[in-house]
C-alpha cells in the first residue's frame, strides 16, 4: 500500500505538472501536440509510474478509465517498465500538503519508494460521451533524477472532427485490423471504450521518437 508520504509527494508533482507545456514546444503535427525533451532518451528509463490523473470533467470513473487504457498502451511499446499509482489508495483519504524538505530530496524519495525513475502525471481537462465522444488530456512525464520534464502532451479528441478520421483508420489498420467488423472503423467513434483506446494509442505514439 502506497504510504501517506508517498501520495504527498505525488500530489506535490501534480502542482508541479500544472506548468503550461506550450512554453517547450518541440514537436507539433496537425491535430496533435507533444514535446519531447532532446537531451532524454526514454529507452534509458527502467521503470515509470503512471499516477492515475485527475479529473475536471463531469464523469468521475473516465480518469481510471483512461489511466489504464493508457497503462496498456504503453505495456505495449514496451519503451519503459510501467506501474499505476490509483486514486482509490485509502492514503489518498489522507494526504498531507505540509512538505518541509527541498524540491531535489522529495524527488528523491518519491523515487526510492516508487522504484521508479519517472512519473507520468496528468489531467482529464474534459470529457463528453455523447452526443459525440470527447476527451482532453493534459500529460506530463517528469524525470524524477533531476525534476526535468522528459515528455509532455496536451490535446482535445472530438470523434466529430473531420480531421481524426484518416487517424482512425490509420489506427484500425494496424491495430484492430478488422476485428471489429462489420462496423470497423466507426465503432471507434461510437464505443466509449474504443475511442479510449484509440486515443491512449495516439498518445502512446509520441513517446516513440523519443528512444532515438
Amino acid at each position: 500500500m502506497t504510504n501517506i508520504k508517498t501520495i504527498s509527494l505525488i500530489m506535490l508533482m501534480l502542482i508541479i505538472s500544472g506548468c503550461n507545456i506550450t512554453q517547450n514546444k518541440s514537436h507539433t503535427t496537425a491535430g496533435n501536440f507533444y514535446y519531447l525533451n532532446p537531451n532524454k532518451n526514454l529507452s534509458t528509463l527502467g521503470r515509470v509510474a503512471i499516477v492515475e490523473l485527475q479529473n475536471k470533467s463531469n464523469y468521475p470513473q473516465v480518469s481510471a478509465d483512461i489511466t489504464n487504457t493508457l497503462y496498456q498502451a504503453l505495456q505495449k511499446r514496451q519503451i519503459f517498465g510501467v506501474m499505476i499509482v490509483n486514486q482509490n489508495d485509502p492514503a489518498w483519504q489522507s494526504i498531507q500538503s505540509d512538505i518541509d524538505t527541498n524540491i531535489f530530496q522529495q524527488l528523491s524519495l518519491l523515487r526510492k519508494q516508487l522504484k521508479c525513475e519517472a512519473v507520468i502525471l496528468g489531467t482529464v481537462t474534459e470529457y463528453r460521451p455523447y452526443p459525440h465522444m470527447m476527451i482532453g488530456l493534459r500529460l506530463k512525464l517528469l524525470d524524477l533524477a533531476d525534476s526535468q520534464t522528459i515528455w509532455a502532451a496536451e490535446q482535445v479528441w472530438d470523434s466529430s472532427d473531420k480531421n481524426l478520421e484518416p487517424k482512425i483508420k490509420e489506427y484500425f489498420r494496424k491495430q484492430r485490423k478488422g476485428n471489429l467488423e462489420p462496423l470497423g472503423e466507426d465503432l471507434v467513434s461510437l464505443s466509449s471504450i474504443e475511442f479510449l483506446k484509440f486515443v491512449a494509442y495516439e498518445v502512446a505514439s509520441t513517446l516513440d521518437k523519443g528512444t532515438k
